[in-house]
């Protein structure tokens, strides 16, 4: 896979990241609130789930443990009655005050350094530990969700194979690697997920991989984001919100993939214009300005 597919993943991974950043800022800094109603602290856990999945896949090692680390402890908030407190609140911030340095680093001209990384994850440690015991300390009781842990299992699993995937996409085209991929489909599909729209997915990610006209650089985008983003909602308990895209069909039934094309913007209004008057030609331009106003009506 060239230099610029693997940037687009890239990419996409930051554009989803500053996503989840706003919603854990924003449910952090009203978390007193937030743990009231059982579908924002959902949101919250998805949010930190969906980051360190994406960092384990492309081996950013530490946005994977701080992420990880804000998981574990929105998982005891998730499963628990817990009376917050303003130094739970601090905390949480700290984490994510973390997660949010190393991201932006990530996105700066010299890139994240592993040794930065491991310094801002040794320094943040103690607060993490800190606010997991004061957590557990003040648990008022209540079942622990069986299903939601099962279910982030299942995300780790996916994420562990993602990360497989995505190396053999970095490699030579040959029909042995072509073979291992769809393998690895196989076992996606194995990984029970008590839904048939993920089965449905992984059936169609594997019948795209199968077609050799399609080069890893153009099957790459798709696959990777496609499986991650239906994996990340079977974790939150959204399945039935998985759908292949009309691309991806499209290159499951072997269409030709020279029209296709994947445009990472920016949630900017300015930036996102000028990104797309590059990515499209006047007519598609027109098209796209008619389905926004029709969306916006």
């Amino acid at each position: 896979m060239d230099a610029g597919k693997q940037q687009q993943i890239l990419g996409y991974f930051l554009e989803e990241a500053k996503e989840h950043l706003e919603t854990l800022e924003k449910g952090f800094l009203e978390l007193q609130a937030t743990v009231t109603d059982q579908e924002r602290v959902n949101e919250l856990f998805r949010a930190a789930h969906s980051v360190k999945g994406g960092a384990a896949m492309l081996g950013f090692n530490s946005i994977q443990q701080i992420s990880h680390r804000l998981e574990d402890c929105l998982k005891i908030l998730k499963e628990n009655q817990v009376k917050v407190d303003p130094k739970i609140e601090a905390l949480f911030l700290k984490g994510y005050d973390a997660l949010k340095d190393l991201l932006e680093r990530l996105q700066g001209p010299f890139g994240l350094r592993e040794e930065e990384g491991d310094r801002v994850v040794q320094e943040t440690e103690p607060a993490f530990a800190q606010l997991q015991d004061y957590l557990n300390s003040r648990i008022a009781g209540g079942a622990s969700d069986e299903a939601g842990t099962d279910a982030s299992i299942f995300g780790d699993q996916v994420v562990s194979v993602l990360k497989q995937m995505l190396q053999l996409f970095k490699q030579k085209e040959t029909p042995a690697s072509r073979q291992q991929l769809q393998k690895l489909c196989v076992g996606l599909a194995k990984m029970d997920a008590g839904a048939e729209t993920w089965l449905k997915l992984v059936k169609t990610a594997h019948k795209a991989i199968s077609h050799p006209q399609h080069s890893y650089a153009i099957l790459a985008p798709f696959v990777i984001k496609e499986l991650k983003q239906a994996s990340d909602l079977v974790v939150v308990g959204k399945a039935e919100k998985i759908a292949p895209s009309y691309s991806l069909q499209q290159l499951a039934a072997g269409a030709p993939a020279a029209g296709l094309k994947q445009v990472v913007v920016v949630v900017e209004p300015k930036a996102a214009a000028k990104t797309l008057i590059q990515a499209f030609n006047k007519e598609q331009l027109v098209q796209l300005v008619q389905l926004l106003h029709k969306a916006t009506k």
